[in-house]
């Protein structure tokens, strides 16, 4: 089993609309994989033009992997009835850059807060259930700089380790953007070591 601090749950693509419906209200629930907050105007905006006749949108996201930001919504419904509700599923099913929205068609019966929590609950249980959730590595991204001699030893290390090559640039010297798995940076770095004229950059994430 994988590190839990090395580890995450997450979305790569957007899920099919799940529906639920409960005494004439239709509620319908969708995931957005979501990486910044601007995405969510993006999201929402698409939905409340699909559908603009729905009385309420209510949603909730959660960014970040080791420093976690979310927000709930519940959009003109009672406090604490709908935004919160998501976002407990999305806490239960240990998912992070994600957003998840209800919309609710209002049938004419008042549901009550136990009803309305109960009902924004299940639709957001049916998105998720209905996403493909994967687990990514917490990764680390650090520029190398090193001369052409080293370029074997480090490629050697590179492939050994399974560093992720993102970019690579070459004139006097060689430059290589790296990606590694958060708990290998420690091995990469005593690999390296020995190289002493290879200068290694972290960037921030």
């Amino acid at each position: 089993m994988e590190p839990a601090t090395d580890t995450y749950r997450t979305i790569i693509s957007a899920s099919n609309e799940v529906i639920y419906k409960v005494k004439g209200s239709k509620f319908l629930g969708y995931c957005f994989p979501m990486l910044l907050e601007e995405d969510l105007v993006n999201y929402l905006g698409q939905l409340k033009k699909e559908h603009h006749q729905a009385r309420h949108h209510c949603y909730a996201y959660q960014l970040g992997v080791e420093q976690i930001q979310y927000r709930i919504q519940d959009d003109g419904e009672p406090s604490g009835t709908a935004g919160l509700p998501i976002y407990g599923q999305i806490q239960s099913f240990e998912v992070t850059n994600i957003l998840v929205v209800v919309v609710r068609y209002f049938g004419g019966t008042k549901l009550g807060v136990g009803g309305l929590i109960a009902a924004y609950k299940e639709c957001a249980r049916l998105a998720l259930e209905n996403c493909e959730i994967i687990t990514k590595t917490i990764n680390q991204t650090f520029e190398l700089q090193y001369d052409y001699k080293d370029m074997n030893s480090v490629m050697r290390i590179i492939k050994e380790l399974q560093i992720e090559i993102l970019h690579q640039k070459a004139s006097y010297n060689c430059q290589s953007l790296i990606a590694i798995r958060k708990n290998k940076v420690e091995e990469m770095l005593n690999a390296l070591a020995p190289l002493y004229e290879v200068k290694i950059k972290p960037i921030s994430s």
